[in-house]
């Protein structure tokens, strides 16, 4: 990346001249600096070209003079460089590391619209949801502790989607530690922390994937720590993945593990059947495959039952054996492709089919004995608006359908409404037991008895 001439790069030159002439006196800065001429300035970096017989000279003789002049004249983070010095050299690598670090572009695919809800990381997604609907009021820090695989990731990108689509002027960064790591190194050569610390604290979200490689890292680490702290004091919001829990983080001092506690720490675990089902499903709807045999569906969450990359995986195996081979999607053909590498461990369970929002909101009015109508009215006593967020929940979790058309099913309800639903849904089961009793019933009963549904 190099360093591009800048509108003020004459402006700036002569106030670090005028500066230079100040502290060495114009005989000195005839003699040896006025051959100098500046090249580029981008704001940190200012760029000068000396004859090459002498830059190094000049490099060393003045060169602390030079930085020390230009940040009084352009400010605290300035410094200068020759061209061809390592040091620029370092600010390039220091440019690119800090471009490939930061991200602010987000998956789409990765929304909390497509992210299945299940028991394992119900909690998890409410969270996430807040912390986007409100960021630094919600749980600060949030953090995310799963194995590979279960939706970490695609829930940090969730955060940065919602907050991009909702609320535009606030600025959301997401890296990895090893990123973070990269640049912070790339920084340190480059003379340049004052630029990387702007990098990561001048933002409103800070989404952080992976800080279990911090471990044994002592002075990414020491950086980090700081980081953290002038986030969360001045009350912007970090969320931070991990593949274990904070207390189980070795090599990680005391203190830092101390502030991954200091919020919410929310759990993944492997979905359970009937999510890992709703998932084939959902991923077959946004690929456009058509899967005429439910119980594929079944066989391979049967098969890969702890990693939802493998499970989705396996579903885009069978379907390019099925476009290579033209063999239609069914049972046989899945078992034979997952035979060798997924073999089936324990019997499968029954085959399962499809659920309706009809046949959930009478299911669930039943259970509260409320007419059906009730759930898709404009009621909002308590007891319909909760037999109303229960039924919008299970239809959410269940049908694999998309926040507008479970929102169409419940008297044409706007996708945000079924977002607060889900989120209230989840918020009451996690303090109340006789909540979740009733969800976990209402979901057992309809898991467990058939009902047809279209994908």
């Amino acid at each position: 990346m190099e360093l591009r001439p800048h509108p003020e790069l004459a402006p700036a030159w002569r106030a670090v001249r005028d500066e230079l002439r100040h502290s060495l006196g114009d005989s000195t800065f005839d003699i040896w600096l006025a051959q100098v001429e500046p090249k580029a300035w981008d704001g940190v970096v200012l760029l000068l070209e000396a004859p090459s017989a002498t830059r190094a000279w000049l490099a060393d003789r003045f060169g602390r003079i030079l930085d020390q002049s230009a940040r009084t004249a352009l400010g605290p983070g300035a410094r200068i460089a020759f061209t061809g010095d390592p040091a620029h050299t370092a600010h390039a690598a220091l440019a690119a590391a800090t471009s490939a670090a930061v991200q602010e572009r987000f998956v789409p695919r990765y929304t909390f619209e497509q992210f299945i809800i299940g028991d394992g990381n119900r909690l998890a997604h409410a969270a996430a949801l807040a912390v986007a609907e409100a960021p630094g009021d919600a749980y600060n820090p949030l953090f995310l502790s799963a194995p590979p695989g279960l939706g970490k990731t695609h829930l940090l990108h969730a955060i940065g989607n919602y907050l991009s689509a909702f609320d535009p002027a606030s600025t959301v960064r997401y890296t990895t530690v090893e990123a973070f790591t990269n640049g912070f190194i790339a920084a340190l050569n480059a003379r340049a922390l004052d630029r990387f610390k702007r990098l990561y604290r001048d933002v409103d979200v800070l989404l952080i994937d992976d800080v279990q490689f911090l471990a044994s890292k002592a002075k990414t680490e020491e950086e980090f720590f700081h980081t953290f702290n002038a986030l969360y004091d001045s009350g912007r919001q970090l969320v931070l993945t991990c593949d274990r829990l904070p207390r189980r983080l070795q090599g990680v001092e005391e203190r830092l593990r101390a502030r991954f506690e200091s919020g919410l720490v929310a759990e993944l675990t492997p979905p359970d059947r009937a999510t890992r089902i709703a998932i084939l499903r959902k991923r077959a709807c946004l690929d456009r495959i058509s899967v005429a045999d439910e119980r594929v569906f079944a066989l391979i969450a049967d098969r890969i039952t702890d990693n939802i990359r493998s499970l989705e995986g396996a579903l885009i195996r069978v379907v390019a054996h099925h476009s290579l081979t033209g063999r239609p999607i069914d049972v046989k053909l899945a078992d034979a492709v997952l035979a060798e590498i997924h073999p089936l461990s324990t019997p499968p369970g029954p085959a399962q089919t499809t659920l309706t929002t009809d046949s959930i909101r009478s299911r669930v009015a039943a259970y509260f004995e409320l007419p059906v109508d009730a759930l898709v009215s404009q009621g909002r006593s308590a007891r319909v608006s909760w037999a109303r967020q229960v039924a919008i929940h299970l239809a959410r979790e269940l049908t694999g359908a998309s926040l507008a058309e479970v929102g169409s099913a419940f008297g044409g309800r706007n996708p945000a409404t079924v977002l607060h639903a889900c989120r209230r849904v989840a918020e009451r089961v996690a303090a109340s037991k006789e909540d979740a009793a009733d969800v976990t019933a209402l979901s057992t009963s309809l898991t467990a008895r058939p009902a047809d549904r279209p994908c």
